[in-house]
C-alpha cells in the first residue's frame, strides 16, 4: 500500500483529497500542529495524524520516512509579502529538500491559476508571485527544468505534478457561500472587481486530479507535468454572486442589485474589508489578483488530460447553497455519529 503524507490535509480541499486518497487504497498521514485541527478527518480508515511543524524542515523530514509521495495544499490567501513568501516559497523549498533526503517518489504541488514561474515577479500580487516562485523554486530544487512547457523524464529525481486551480468551489467554500451569505444581509452589494473573470472548479474534481496525479506519477518513471484545472465555463465576479443569489433562494432567486464599483472605490472597498478584525472577505492583494483573468490559458493540458469530466457549477452549487449536505461520504460519518 503507498503511502502519501498530505501538507494541508485540514483544509477545505485537504479534506475531500484525503478521502479520495483513502477510498483510492493509499495510506495517508497528515501533519497538523495540533491534532484536534484534523478532528473532521481523523476518523478515515487508513489515515493516521501526526502533530508536526511542517515549516520545520527537521521534522517535516523526518515527518516523510517511508512515504512514497507528498501532496502540497498549504496556502493563504491574506497577508505580508514575508508571510505569503514564507507559505508559498520557503515551504517547497523545504519540501523539496526533504522529499529528496527521503527518497519520495512524486510530489503533488497545488498552486493557483494566473501565476507564472517563467516570470513571476511580472504577477500583480503578492499571492500569484509567491504562488509563481514556489512553483519554481519545486522545480529547481528537484532537478526539472524551467526552459519548457509540457512535460520530461528523467530517472534520478523526484516526479512532480503542478495543479493550477482556478476558485474552488464545492459544500463549506468561502467563495459562493460568502456572496449567499452577504446577501442575507446587505439590501445592496457593492462589488469592487465585478469584471473580473474566473473558470470555478469543484473540490470533488480538484481532489480526483491530485489522486490521478499521484497514481500516474507513482506508475512509472519520475517526471513533471503542469495543469491547469478549470471547470467548463466562464464567469464576472457579478454573474457569480447573482447566481449565489438565484441558487440559494435570496430574495425568492432574484438576490440583492448588484453595483460594480470603479477601481478606486474597489480599493477603498477592499482596504476597509481587508482592515476588519476576523478573516477579511476580500484585501487590496485579492483585488490586485483580480487584474489577471482567473481562466485557462489554453497553452497547458486540464482535467481532461487526467481522465477527469469538468462538473458545472450550475448542477452542484445547488446541492450545498439550498441545503447543508456537508457531511455526505466518508467526510459525514463522523458528523453523522452525534
Amino acid at each position: 500500500m503507498k503511502h502519501i503524507l498530505v501538507l494541508g490535509g485540514t483544509g477545505f480541499v485537504g479534506a475531500h483529497v484525503c478521502e479520495k486518497l483513502v477510498r483510492a487504497g493509499f495510506r495517508v498521514s497528515v501533519p497538523t500542529r495540533r491534532a484536534v485541527n484534523a478532528r473532521n478527518i481523523q476518523h478515515l480508515p487508513g489515515l493516521t495524524v501526526l502533530e508536526c511543524n511542517v515549516h520545520d524542515e527537521l521534522a517535516l523530514t523526518q515527518a516523510m520516512a517511508g512515504v512514497d509521495g507528498v501532496v502540497n495544499l498549504v496556502a493563504i490567501l491574506h497577508g505580508r509579502p514575508a508571510s505569503f513568501d514564507r507559505v508559498h516559497r520557503l515551504l517547497p523549498e523545504k519540501i523539496a529538500n526533504a522529499c529528496k533526503a527521503q527518497g519520495v517518489r512524486h510530489v503533488v504541488h497545488v498552486s493557483a491559476l494566473g501565476t507564472d514561474w517563467r516570470a513571476p515577479q511580472n504577477c500583480p500580487s503578492n499571492y500569484l508571485r509567491s504562488k509563481g516562485q514556489g512553483e519554481a523554486t519545486l522545480m529547481q530544487q528537484l532537478g526539472w527544468p524551467l526552459a519548457r512547457n509540457g512535460s520530461a523524464r528523467a530517472t534520478d529525481r523526484t516526479g512532480l505534478t503542478v495543479l493550477r486551480p482556478s476558485v474552488i468551489f464545492g459544500a463549506l467554500d468561502k467563495f459562493l457561500n460568502v456572496f449567499a451569505a452577504l446577501q442575507k444581509v446587505f439590501p445592496v452589494m457593492p462589488l469592487a472587481g465585478a469584471q473580473a473573470k474566473f473558470q470555478p472548479v469543484w473540490v470533488e474534481d480538484v481532489a480526483s486530479a491530485v489522486v490521478r496525479s499521484l497514481e500516474r506519477g507513482l506508475s512509472g518513471p519520475p517526471a513533471w507535468d503542469v495543469y491547469e484545472l478549470v471547470g467548463p465555463k466562464v464567469y464576472s465576479l457579478r454573474e457569480l454572486v447573482e447566481l449565489a443569489a438565484m441558487l440559494s433562494g435570496i430574495g425568492h432567486g432574484r438576490g440583492r442589485p448588484v453595483i460594480g464599483l470603479p477601481r478606486w472605490m474597489g480599493q477603498v472597498q477592499a482596504l476597509i474589508l481587508g482592515l476588519m478584525p476576523g478573516e477579511p472577505v476580500m484585501s487590496l492583494d485579492n483585488l490586485d489578483s483580480m487584474r489577471v483573468d482567473n481562466v485557462a490559458s489554453g497553452q497547458l493540458p486540464g482535467l481532461e488530460a487526467l481522465g477527469l469530466s469538468p462538473s458545472t457549477l450550475a448542477a452542484i452549487a445547488p446541492t450545498y447553497l439550498l441545503a447543508d449536505r456537508s457531511g455526505d461520504g466518508l467526510l459525514g460519518v463522523r458528523r453523522h455519529a452525534h
